[in-house]
C-alpha cells in the first residue's frame, strides 16, 4: 500500500464547537492535561483575529480529528488511542504558534484550571 499523507484539512468537516465539548468532557482525565491543553489553545486559537483562514482550516481539522471517534490509533486503546490526536494537534498548533497570542495560551490555563486542582502547565508550542 502506498502512504499516502493525510491532509488534515480535510477533518475540518468533522468539527463541531458541541461535539468539540462533549469529546473533551469525556476524555480530560484519561487522556491528559496535556491534551486538553493542546484542545483548548487550538479551540480559543480559531477563536481569535490573529490566524489566517488557511491556519484556522489547519486547527479545525485537528479538532476534527480530534473528534472522529475513528481514526489511525482507535481512542480505546489504553495508553496510547489519543497519541495521534495529540501529535496532529501539537504538530498543527507549533505550524501556528507564531500567531497563538499569550492570551489564547492563558485562556487555555484558565479553563483547565477551572476543571482540575492543582494543574500547573509547562507545554509551548
Amino acid at each position: 500500500m502506498e502512504n499516502v499523507p493525510i491532509k488534515i484539512e480535510s477533518f475540518g468537516s468533522e468539527y463541531s464547537e458541541q461535539g468539540l465539548k462533549e469529546k473533551l468532557s469525556k476524555i480530560a482525565r484519561k487522556a491528559g492535561i496535556k491534551m486538553a491543553y493542546a484542545v483548548l489553545v487550538a479551540f480559543y486559537a480559531v477563536q481569535s483575529d490573529t490566524l489566517s483562514f488557511k491556519e484556522k482550516a489547519r486547527l479545525y481539522g485537528a479538532l476534527g480529528y480530534f473528534i472522529l471517534p475513528v481514526d489511525l490509533i482507535p481512542d480505546a486503546i489504553l495508553g496510547m488511542g489519543y497519541s495521534d490526536d495529540l501529535a496532529a494537534l501539537v504538530y498543527v498548533l507549533h505550524t501556528v504558534s507564531s500567531n497563538i497570542t499569550p492570551e489564547v495560551k492563558q485562556r487555555a490555563r484558565e479553563k483547565l484550571c477551572s476543571w482540575f486542582d492543582n494543574v500547573d502547565i509547562d507545554i509551548d508550542f
